[in-house]
């Protein structure tokens, strides 16, 4: 007989169940209220109750457990130090969107050589969260893939739909039931339009095949997201985070009958994917805010425990605290321009 099914398929494999693995590494009782409080904060400063921005600030992704709960320890020095102006979010990503290919995250191939252990990833990525949390520190990801949100969402208080998903059916729909709030990125050529109307998307309900708790595909029927918001990250076109591009996202908010709460992603196109950039961009936006932008309600920082980046080359040994993808800031940088902004605003 003619083959016709599983062609281009070289293997499937059995994986552990969100239940299973949550079961493994539950929240406590104590980490609960964190997040809850945490979720709270940022939907506080988005509905204009608390005068503080968010600050996102972190790894472009997290490839090292013990570095990015040494990250998680920095921020927590200084997170009271700053608290009455800023609240600070850790980048905590596991999961990287490719243009073409390359490395997906912690989650896909925790050990770094193609060797795509998702057991390993998810439960070490719940882990990072869990252990971040326990510290205090509230974390962000970006949610890519839709399976992968049953594992870990019960542990991100901010959450991001990257800027090649933003149009995706698939994420406004795994948008509106998700639990924390979540901001939506412009398209990677600079379009604004379809993060507009991914909020509007991911508000309303919906119903869509997922997966349970047990592992089974069910269907999801949900309420709709109220917490929705734009991150500008720039696109091929150059940089958005100027003056005129965060007035021109305020109108096209209102006229969509949204409030215009706006993120800017200090990095990507905004900073010319150059990380020692993003304190200029960051400068331009508390000039902003001084004069009076108060659509301006969070800054996202790619930062690492030093500046820059490596590639991963088998054989040998990655230097501790660089990215292994985009390049960052380092912490001392960082720390600098956190206490910048703090006595800025």
């Amino acid at each position: 007989m003619t083959k016709i099914d599983n062609i281009n398929i070289s293997s499937q494999t059995l994986l552990s169940s969100p239940a299973e693995i949550i079961k493994e590494n539950p929240a406590s009782q104590q980490v609960t209220e964190f997040i809850a409080k945490s979720r709270q904060e940022v939907i506080d400063i988005l509905e204009r109750r608390d005068n503080r921005k968010i600050m996102i600030v972190g790894p472009c992704s997290i490839h090292n457990e013990e570095e990015a709960l040494e990250f998680a320890k920095n921020i927590k020095s200084i997170q009271d130090k700053v608290s009455d102006k800023i609240l600070l979010v850790m980048r905590v990503y596991f999961e990287k969107p490719r243009t073409t290919v390359g490395w997906k995250g912690l989650i896909y191939d925790p050990d770094l050589n193609d060797s795509y252990n998702f057991d390993k990833g998810l439960r070490l990525a719940r882990k990072i969260l869990l252990d971040v949390a326990e510290m205090g520190v509230p974390a962000a990801t970006e949610l890519l893939d839709p399976i992968i949100t049953q594992y870990i969402a019960d542990l991100v208080s901010w959450g991001a739909i990257g800027a090649r998903t933003t149009e995706s059916q698939t994420h406004r729909q795994m948008v509106s039931g998700v639990s924390m709030p979540i901001g939506f990125k412009n398209a990677t050529n600079g379009n604004l339009t379809v993060a507009v109307d991914a909020i509007k998307s991911a508000s309303h309900p919906h119903a869509f095949l997922g997966v349970l708790q047990d592992g089974r595909t069910g269907v999801f029927q949900t309420n709709g997201n109220p917490h929705c918001h734009v991150v500008l990250r720039g696109g091929s076109d150059g940089p958005n985070f100027g003056s005129e591009y965060t007035a021109f996202t305020r109108e096209v908010m209102k006229k969509s009958g949204l409030i215009p709460n706006i993120i800017v992603d200090c990095s990507h196109a905004n900073s010319g994917k150059d990380p020692m950039k993003q304190p200029n961009v960051m400068h331009d936006l508390l000039g902003q805010i001084k004069e009076g932008n108060n659509d301006i309600v969070g800054f996202m920082l790619e930062s690492n425990l030093f500046s820059g980046n490596q590639k991963v080359v088998e054989g040998q040994p990655l230097k501790a605290g660089i990215s292994i993808t985009d390049g960052c800031l380092g912490w001392e940088e960082t720390a600098k321009l956190i206490n910048e902004m703090h006595q800025s605003l």
